[in-house]
């Protein structure tokens, strides 16, 4: 092969290379919104679940979460959500700009109480949430925090009936200023 011709393919594979590293940079810039690909997190992937920051997870910023629970995680009825949060967590939420859809239709809340020395916010729905349902829970008047980082918030519900027992169901991997 002649050394000009070996310089070629060389050069072609160099440009097929980059092309791929460079038009994957935006696929990856959109990750912020979804749990994307998660490398070392602790928490075994089926565990992981979806999430979507409306106004792109900025530090110090307002924002819109929308933490979401799939079908095949609801396999109890629930008659309260609980969204547990890390220490390392300083954001703020604002209790009456909570809401939940099941199955893409807002249902009624009974109350939300947002503990913050426990870490905890605490969605009551007037009815119960029946199981093998799609759920989102939003929390919009998000306060971010003011420094960049990864919180795990947990996702527990409580089933109805006399042993009233909270169950985890996943947790949400959400990054602030990680863009």
């Amino acid at each position: 092969m002649s050394r000009q011709k070996s310089s070629l393919i060389c050069l072609f594979s160099s440009l097929a290379v980059f092309g791929c590293l460079t038009t994957s940079l935006p696929i990856a810039t959109l990750a912020q919104g979804l749990p994307g690909l998660t490398l070392f997190s602790g928490v075994d992937r089926e565990n992981q679940l979806g999430y979507r920051l409306d106004f792109g997870g900025e530090t110090s910023r307002p924002d819109r979460y929308r933490l979401r629970i799939p079908q095949r995680k609801m396999t109890l009825a629930a008659s309260e959500f609980i969204v547990a949060y890390p220490p390392t967590y300083t954001g703020k939420f604002d209790p009456d700009e909570v809401e939940v859809k099941v199955d893409g239709e807002k249902i009624e809340l009974e109350s939300v109480n947002w503990d913050q020395e426990n870490r905890v916010i605490e969605i009551y729905p007037q009815e119960d949430v029946a199981a093998d349902t799609r759920v989102e829970i939003i929390l919009s008047d998000v306060q971010n925090p003011r420094r960049i980082g990864t919180h795990y918030f947990n996702a527990l519900v409580r089933s109805p009936g006399d042993v009233p027992l909270n169950r985890y169901l996943g947790t949400w991997i959400l990054s602030i200023g990680n863009d």
